[in-house]
């Protein structure tokens, strides 16, 4: 999966640091980030190449010696944001879809840009204190923002959402979200509400979106999943019941149930999802 670097190593914890010359740089906009290839390879700034831009930066993290930091810009007027260009330009490098980390080369360097974009998404979104309004400041001692006047801490959002297997003998059901650019068969998903538990979440997401009861859930593992800013928990668990499928058509726009052998994803090493449909067409589940 997107997250198995080995046998790189990606350290998360927070430092108070400055980047070095020839550390890594993230520049992002809105869902593109600043890119160039080299071999075939995806590769980002270093901050030589910046420092012609007046910019600050927060630490994000490493992958075995390397650093990587977040470049930040003053906050974009209200109502102009979509207006506005990119803030940096350097001579070989484009702005790439965030969606390129699917697919790039070389895994450790598609997590750290996913990873990043996450972060970003966060800081962007908690410039201004949600409760008193006022402009907040980054913590010196950990990952963390906070507001001044009301001291007000607010932590990088992740969100509990499931992944889930169901399995009705030598089938699985597979879906197609409706709307969304990916287009290829998953499986039902869904995020935690308040109140509940995973394997509450797993029998109410396959009721909602597929009319189906389910038995016997049972954990396979978990994937941090930035795309959605999301910690994925992948179930499988078993068909209780009718096999009648009731379709939600505003969250899937087709459901149905595969036997193993007519299963023909291949493993993409990226997705929880496609791993655990790949375990069960293997018969591992």
């Amino acid at each position: 999966m997107i997250q198995d670097i080995s046998p790189k190593i990606y350290h998360n914890e927070f430092k108070d640091a400055r980047p070095a010359d020839h550390d890594f740089i993230l520049v992002f906009h809105k869902n593109t980030v600043l890119v160039r290839y080299q071999d075939g390879k995806l590769r980002y700034p270093v901050l030589t190449e910046l420092k012609a831009y007046s910019l600050t930066y927060h630490y994000l993290f490493s992958i075995d010696n390397y650093k990587y930091f977040l470049a930040c810009f003053p906050c974009v007027p209200a109502g102009n944001a979509g207006e506005n260009p990119p803030a940096v330009t350097l001579p070989g490098y484009t702005y790439e879809d965030v969606r390129i980390f699917r697919t790039a080369d070389s895994r450790h360097t598609a997590f750290a840009g996913i990873t990043a974009h996450h972060l970003f998404g966060w800081y962007q979104s908690n410039r201004f204190c949600g409760r008193c309004g006022r402009e907040m400041t980054a913590d010196h001692r950990e990952r963390m923002l906070f507001c001044p006047g009301c001291r007000n801490m607010v932590y990088p959002r992740i969100s509990p959402a499931v992944i889930v297997g169901i399995v009705n003998g030598d089938k699985i059901l597979m879906s197609k979200y409706a709307g969304r650019p990916y287009t290829n068969y998953a499986l039902i998903a869904g995020f935690t509400e308040i109140g509940e538990s995973a394997e509450q979440t797993v029998q109410r997401e396959v009721m909602e979106e597929v009319g189906l009861k389910v038995k016997n859930i049972r954990y396979y593992k978990s994937q941090p999943w930035a795309f959605s800013g999301s910690l994925l928990m992948g179930f499988f668990c078993d068909l209780d019941g009718s096999d009648e499928i009731t379709l939600d058509a505003d969250e899937l726009s087709e459901a149905a149930w595969f036997h193993r052998d007519e299963i023909n994803l291949e493993d993409d090493h990226i997705s929880l999802t496609r791993e655990m449909i790949i375990k069960f067409k293997e018969g591992v589940w």
